[in-house]
């Protein structure tokens, strides 16, 4: 695919939180023939060779594509997630002290916090509104520099560069203007009267701080990418043109874009939900094939950002599986990952095939490791699964920097995936390349 790097900036450019990455991704799947189905409704019409998605609570989304194969047929799974660490905008968000009409906000998912400080931020998300009696859910984005949590002067916090605790109550709310002429939801309304929509009454919102920072490329030859919301749309990015790409007749292809990873993903939307097995039992109805017999044939790809050997923290990566930026796809290993000897090996012949370089992650042995979509999904469908991501840097940072070869080199192995068929035989397995 040409050019990924640069859809990828846009498409970060353009997404500045899950529910704004699900709108994109539908778009981008009806432009590509896909319908929309949904879940208050029957399944009765799939055909054999048609190409469906299903999104829930506007912020996940499952899509897939069908086959006509009834005997042996499986699914071949890559899941990724749409949400970043953030700031969540709290009800009643108005607070006015001496000049400063400043925002009430929560902490979303374990940000680094100092580097939200003085930069330009902005607020999306969705919005619930009620005219003549109904309630309409709609996406807000106010494309504008609106938003900046300054930092504080070294002169009166000579301790800064020694100690970075920083109180989200009291050190990280936001300045919206030097006025209290307009309250919270006069901005909101403004905001959604520059889309064409006037309302009556706001009554909630699930409203979130962005990083208004442009996606860009550095380094003396191109070689990073400099960019908010890398973990993990990095890796969601490539997944999903993989996916729209792959032509494979002999299993059911499923692309899964779950919300709320960076929270636990215990949500009705996230990977800890029924959202994935309620799918695959729609698929398997619609298609008349055993569920339990596909779901043995059923093998997972994982796909969340690894940390990259840091260039001043050296001694931070263990000792023998240091990760390296544009040297390829990270295969992680930890007891917190769903990865063993099996599914390691199958995935290193995927990219062998696809003439991808890959490369192993252990984390230390004295330091903790997160979990993964991976993992949390084990528990509603238990199935093959391997942990992959993209080597990073400043992992969970409101900027984050990936090598600029290896979102391709990520698209190239999961295109491979999605093309290729895992024949399971008792102690011997075969993948079948198209």
């Amino acid at each position: 695919m040409t050019n990924i790097n640069k859809n990828l900036m846009n498409f970060i450019d353009e997404t500045p939180n899950a529910y704004f990455c699900v709108d994109n991704l539908r778009k981008k799947l009806i432009e590509n023939g896909f319908v929309e189905l949904y879940e208050n409704q029957k399944w009765d019409n799939l055909i054999s060779d048609g190409k469906y998605f299903v999104v829930r609570n506007d912020s996940s989304l499952i899509a897939f594509k069908m086959s006509d194969k009834k005997e042996n047929i499986g699914f071949n799974i890559v899941s990724a997630h749409t949400d970043s660490p953030s700031f969540s905008i709290k009800p009643n968000a108005d607070m006015f002290d001496g000049n400063y009409l400043k925002l009430n906000v929560g902490g979303y998912g374990g940000m680094l916090n100092y580097t939200w400080l003085d930069r330009p931020l902005s607020l999306a998300g969705r919005v619930v509104t009620l005219k003549d009696g109904v309630y309409e859910k709609q996406l807000l984005n106010i494309n504008k520099d609106l938003l900046i949590i300054p930092s504080q002067a070294i002169h009166i916090n000579r301790d800064a560069n020694e100690k970075n605790a920083l109180n989200h109550q009291v050190d990280m709310l936001p300045v919206v203007s030097l006025s209290n002429d307009k309250k919270f939801e006069d901005i909101i309304k403004e905001g959604l009267a520059v889309s064409g929509k006037e309302v009556d009454k706001i009554c909630d919102f699930d409203l979130y701080l962005y990083n208004r920072d442009n996606a860009k490329y550095v380094g003396l030859n191109d070689e990073l990418i400099l960019a908010p919301r890398l973990d993990d749309l990095a890796s969601l990015f490539p997944a999903f043109n993989g996916f729209v790409e792959s032509d494979n007749e002999n299993s059911i292809n499923v692309l899964c874009a779950f919300n709320n990873e960076e929270i636990g993903s215990l949500t009705p939307q996230g990977a800890d939900s029924t959202f994935l097995i309620d799918t695959l039992t729609r698929i398997a109805e619609a298609s008349n094939i055993n569920l339990h017999t596909a779901l043995s044939n059923t093998f997972v790809v994982s796909a969340d950002n690894a940390h990259g050997m840091h260039p001043n923290a050296a001694a931070k990566s263990d000792p023998t599986n240091k990760v390296l930026l544009n040297k390829g796809v990270v295969i992680k290993h930890h007891i917190n990952y769903t990865t063993d000897a099996v599914t390691s090996s199958i995935f290193k012949g995927i990219c062998n095939n696809a003439e991808v370089p890959y490369q192993d992650f252990a984390c230390r042995s004295d330091m903790r490791c997160g979990a993964t979509l991976g993992g949390i999904s084990q528990s509603h469908v238990g199935v093959d699964s391997v942990d992959i991501g993209l080597p990073q840097l400043a992992m969970h940072s409101t900027n984050e920097t990936i090598g600029s070869k290896d979102v391709l080199y990520m698209y190239k192995a999961l295109l491979e995936f999605y093309n290729s068929t895992i024949i399971k035989e008792q102690n011997k397995i075969r993948i079948l390349h198209k």
